[in-house]
């Protein structure tokens, strides 16, 4: 295919995606293959001199819908360009530079919602308008009526036009599918379905904002630059976001984006990048615009978070409480500097609210280094087909027992990977950490030796591993020293190792602080450990349940009896010395795993997180430290190395 013809090609598959996305709000790709398709067309335009008379590089959004009563702006909106580099954005400031002596910029974030025009009059909020084609959009004033964060009288009485973008917090959209028959993809379809509603009823209940960032005209107003307007829209009771600086140079630029690009995923708002602006305005006109964007402002856009690709087959997997999830086999796909092949589905019930198919493209979401998640159906075919739930076990074939809209199996006994995933629990690094015993090994001791419950590990010899193939004197010795070496433990080790459910590691902390020790807990009532933080009533009663359980209790004796003994909090405490601190570790220490000197942290008093914040006291990087470095150095959080906090704990005491 030569160059004409491909953009010929791109023409028509990004016009195609241009009205999925602007004029159905049914996107069947995402920003990311969209950006990739229009970047393409960009870079080829700009190779060969010929831009198509139907490009969509020349257009502005997408056409006014016939349903709606169309309105004219009385001030043309614009489209925003966007540069995909620190040095393109460097060039867009020195190119500003050209026209106004030490410029300033506005940094602000880039909204991933919908265009909305304001107009008041006299005070009063008097129409809204999307943004259509940007000569031309679609009267939406009782839609956007029932957005509580527009206000419907400001203090400012002369005539003014806001623009701004409808968003759907991640609260209220995760609020919303809740209960939604069908569950929404992301929040910008949601409020795009929403804005675009002919009853406003249903638009009230998305429980949609209004973040407001620029103002068209207002009536005897000079603005003197962005922070002005800024100002004066927060003046006047309008919703911003909680962003806003003023830069002088590309290096402070590049330093605030990476701020932002680090905490993006916790902001209660999907922003996709940030948007940079000559500030003083004076220079804007003579800067001017091109037939779509203004040339005085540029969008840096940050790394897409979700992309599609082919949904192949579905696994269903048992896991040590006999809960059997399925797991969606994909298509690989890189997103987010990894390679994709597996994304989580939840239940059947969440396959069935997001229409997702064998053989159907979906979309998929992969942020803070977590498996992806399958977010909903971009585009099915003719071969597409239904999934299907097990009704037997996929493992020991036992007739699987359906609660709600979770299915388990109940051959508690009988099915191996129950077993192996129980055991291996157990033996994990924070539970009893037995160095040596993995999952491989466990499955030989089950398999060879009979091993089913946690107590059948105490009783191993170096005679029994003996007789497994692979397993050498040192190796079996090695073992049962770590076995052995185990069995003393501290209590909340002990508590999250029995694998209660929905019990982690930072709730079985939090009742071994509270309860003390095993008969404690025991003898809990529902309300007691509902005192325990962030333990509400199902974890409380998973917690009763299992000590209600005869054969459970039997088993904890059991390990007694060989030997187990949980230490007390005097026993494993060794100081106060980093009392008050918090403490995230990332990356490979030289001398210490992750979960030993977690452990020596607590024990001098410290408490260890697993993200970044505003109130982490420090954080402990080791080689190839990942996402936790890059937040804390956005944060300003204090980095230090194992040397430095081993030094802490020997100058304090």
């Amino acid at each position: 295919m030569n160059k004409l013809d491909r953009m010929k090609f791109l023409v028509d598959e990004v016009n195609k995606h241009n009205i999925n996305y602007y004029d159905l709000d049914a996107p069947t790709i995402s920003d990311k293959e969209y950006d990739a398709l229009y970047y393409e067309l960009v870079d080829l335009e700009k190779e060969t001199g010929v831009i198509l008379p139907n490009s969509p590089t020349q257009r502005v959004g997408g056409e006014a819908l016939d349903k709606f009563v169309k309105k004219r702006h009385e001030v043309r909106l614009f489209s925003m360009n966007k540069v995909r580099s620190f040095d393109d954005l460097d060039k867009f400031m020195r190119d500003m530079a050209e026209y106004q002596k030490n410029p300033t910029f506005s940094l602000e974030y880039k909204f991933d919602g919908l265009t909305i025009v304001i107009e008041y009059e006299n005070g009063r909020y008097i129409s809204a308008t999307t943004r259509g084609n940007g000569e031309v959009g679609e009267v939406v004033t009782e839609q956007v009526r029932t957005i509580k964060s527009v206000p419907l009288s400001i203090p400012f009485k002369g005539k003014l036009i806001v623009r701004g973008e409808g968003m759907m917090t991640m609260h209220a959209f995760k609020k919303y599918n809740k209960t939604a028959s069908e569950p929404l993809k992301n929040p910008r379809n949601g409020v795009a379905g929403a804005i675009r509603n002919l009853d406003p009823k249903e638009t009230a209940r998305r429980m949609l904002d209004y973040f407001s960032y620029d103002i068209l005209f207002a009536e005897g107003e000079n603005f003197k630059s962005q922070e002005e307007m800024h100002n004066f829209l927060k003046s006047n009771n309008f919703l911003t976001g909680d962003y806003f600086k003023v830069v002088k140079t590309a290096r402070e630029a590049e330093a605030e984006i990476e701020k932002v690009d680090a905490v993006k995923d916790k902001l209660d708002v999907m922003i996709d990048g940030m948007v940079i602006k000559l500030n003083e305005t004076a220079r804007r006109e003579e800067v001017g615009n091109t037939n779509k964007f203004p040339k005085w402002a540029m969008a840096f856009k940050f790394e897409a978070l979700e992309t599609s690709t082919l949904l192949k087959d579905v696994v269903w997997q048992v896991g040590r409480t006999g809960k059997v999830s399925p797991t969606a086999i994909l298509e690989p796909v890189e997103l987010a500097g990894a390679n994709i092949s597996r994304a989580t589905l939840n239940n059947i019930e969440d396959i069935r609210k997001k229409g997702v198919m064998l053989n159907s493209r979906v979309f998929i979401r992969r942020s803070n280094e977590v498996i992806p998640e399958v977010l909903g159906l971009a585009e099915k075919y003719e071969y597409s087909k239904e999934i299907e739930e097990p009704e037997l076990c996929p493992c020991c074939h036992s007739k699987l027992v359906k609660k709600g809209p979770l299915l388990y199996c109940k051959n508690r006994d009988g099915c191996m990977e129950q077993i192996i995933s129980r055991l291996t629990h157990f033996a994990s690094r924070e539970a009893f950490n037995i160095e040596g015993l993995n999952e491989k090994s466990i499955l030989k001791f089950h398999a060879d030796l009979g091993v089913n419950e946690f107590s059948d590990l105490f009783t191993l010899k170096v005679e029994d591993l003996l007789k497994l193939e692979n397993f050498k004197d040192k190796k079996a010795n090695n073992i049962v020293n770590s076995i052995t070496k185990s069995k003393e433990i501290e209590f909340y080790r002990f508590l999250y190792a029995l694998g209660i459910l929905e019990v982690g590691i930072k709730t079985a902390k939090d009742l071994a602080k509270r309860f003390k020790n095993i008969e404690n807990i025991k003898n809990a009532t529902l309300e007691e450990l509902q005192e325990v933080e962030d333990v509400g009533e199902i974890i409380a009663q998973n917690v009763i349940d299992y000590f209600s359980d005869e054969e459970n209790i039997k088993e904890i004796e059991r390990l007694f009896s060989l030997g187990v003994t949980i230490l007390s909090e005097e026993d494993t405490a060794l100081s106060d010395n980093l009392k008050g601190l918090t403490f995230v570790l990332t990356g490979t220490l030289p001398n210490f795993s992750r979960p030993d000197m977690s452990a020596l942290i607590e024990k001098h008093g410290g408490k260890v997180s697993s993200s970044v914040s505003k109130n982490t006291s420090y954080v402990l990087a080791g080689e190839e430290a990942g996402s936790k470095l890059d937040k804390a150095k956005a944060l300003g959080v204090k980095i230090i190395s194992e040397d430095d906090i081993l030094k802490m704990i020997s100058e304090n005491g």
